[in-house]
């Protein structure tokens, strides 16, 4: 695949044309994989075909902080390798629907980011283009909910010529420090 500086260098059509057979060739990728998947920033949701009438006891789903392995009890495994990220194990789960799909929920250790693929040696997807669904801050919980104020706050600030929240503590603190030491010149300090 071609750098990110020749990306940049591209025309918008050739920019077009490039994301929509990347967009093709992703799409192949993922149809061939044995499960389908999705994510949001905290979690992955994957869905494991089986046979009409399996039943939980005839399943063999290990799920471990950095592997997963998933088959059919004596058989070949339908999936199997090194999650590409770290999970919460006390919080991912599997559960057997309709006697025909494995559902899988993964609870992502870092809640920040976008995995590329499932298993390591499977296909990536271009993590860059994904469009999160949009959410209410109400949503979030108190930590995370605190972090994208203050990255919102940041950016706004930042788009017009203005200090950012942590600028702003520097510069609070350096006026406390200032008036607690009135004996020190500080005419000539810079703030970095």
């Amino acid at each position: 695949m071609s750098s990110e500086n020749d990306y940049d260098k591209l025309t918008k059509e050739e920019r077009e044309a490039r994301d929509k057979a990347d967009r093709e060739r992703e799409e192949v990728e993922q149809a061939a994989l044995p499960y389908k998947w999705k994510q949001e920033l905290s979690e992955v949701d994957i869905t494991v075909p089986v046979p009409k009438g399996t039943r939980a006891r005839d399943l063999s789903v290990i799920i471990q902080k950095k592997k997963l392995s998933v088959g059919l009890k004596g058989q070949e495994k339908i999936m199997e390798g090194e999650l590409c990220r770290e999970i919460k194990l006390e919080d991912s789960t599997w559960t057997l629907e309709d006697q025909q799909s494995l559902l899988i929920h993964l609870e992502k250790l870092n809640k920040q980011q976008w995995w590329d693929n499932i298993l390591t040696h499977h296909p990536k997807i271009d993590t860059r283009k994904i469009q999160p669904e949009n959410s209410k801050l109400s949503d979030l919980d108190g930590e995370t909910r605190g972090m994208v104020e203050k990255m919102m706050f940041d950016n706004q600030q930042k788009q017009i010529g203005k200090p950012t929240s942590d600028e702003l503590k520097k510069m609070e603190a350096l006026k406390k420090f200032q008036a607690a030491h009135p004996e020190l010149d500080f005419s000539n300090a810079k703030i970095s």
